[in-house]
């Protein structure tokens, strides 16, 4: 199974591997998690000296419900920080590269349209989580960090926000560009044009209803959590 061409993606079983999946890219490899624990750095050690991948993208981990990261923060530390730290040492050991999906809610949230450089400040305990694993993938140089901002085709909810700005885009679109886009290093923030949730997914669902952020309880919704994403248009290079 030693192919330098393999890329091997953890997390194959989740939303957005089982996109990758059905693109039938024959070069990637998606161990389930009995083949490949992210929280066992010794069943990673094994999988990657068997198989010996030219770079591995790392999906796996705790995303929603959000709410599970405040319920178990331990389960969070465990799969979204520990985890990235183990795929790291190993990616190290074996020189490889990573390609790691973190998330624009690294972002404050304040004044949008946040740059790659820009400071960063989570607002919610999956937000501190993946940037724990930002931290991790930082220290090693062969290595992309993606902060993406992305939601399944078709948009699901009956209704959507008219005063919270992202850059969503649909999985599939990244999916499809994700082998020309692990071709970098550094951070690049993944998404598409800065708008209102409601314009977003209008433009999809012209039955989607107006709702607001005040109106939906016990959640603490940071509005302007857009991103600049000058970078990512410059190699994306379709209209966005």
């Amino acid at each position: 199974m030693k192919n330098k061409n393999k890329i091997l993606v953890t997390g194959g079983s989740g939303r957005f591997g089982k996109i990758l999946k059905k693109l039938y890219l024959k070069n990637y490899i998606f161990p389930s998690k009995n083949l490949l624990d992210i929280t066992n750095i010794k069943s990673i050690e094994r999988y990657v000296k068997k198989t010996r991948p030219k770079a591995i993208i790392h999906l796996a981990g705790l995303s929603r419900p959000l709410s599970r990261h405040d319920k178990n923060p331990i389960e969070s530390i465990n799969l979204n920080i520990v985890g990235t730290c183990n795929i790291v040492m190993v990616a190290k050991k074996f020189k490889i590269k990573i390609i790691y999906f973190s998330s624009n809610y690294v972002y404050p949230g304040v004044k949008g349209n946040y740059k790659e450089t820009d400071p960063l400040l989570p607002s919610s305990k999956y937000a501190w989580s993946k940037l724990g694993g930002e931290a991790a993938v930082q220290i090693y140089d062969n290595s992309l960090i993606l902060r993406v901002c992305m939601t399944e085709r078709p948009f699901v909810h009956k209704k959507a926000l008219t005063d919270v700005y992202l850059n969503f885009i649909f999985q599939d679109e990244i999916a499809k560009f994700l082998p020309k886009l692990i071709k970098y290093k550094g951070i690049i923030n993944v998404g598409g044009a800065p708008r209102t949730v409601y314009k977003f997914a209008k433009q999809y669902n012209p039955s989607v209803k107006k709702i607001t952020s005040k109106e939906i309880k016990n959640v603490n919704f940071k509005k302007k959590m857009s991103m600049n994403i000058s970078k990512f248009k410059k190699i994306y290079k379709k209209k966005i």
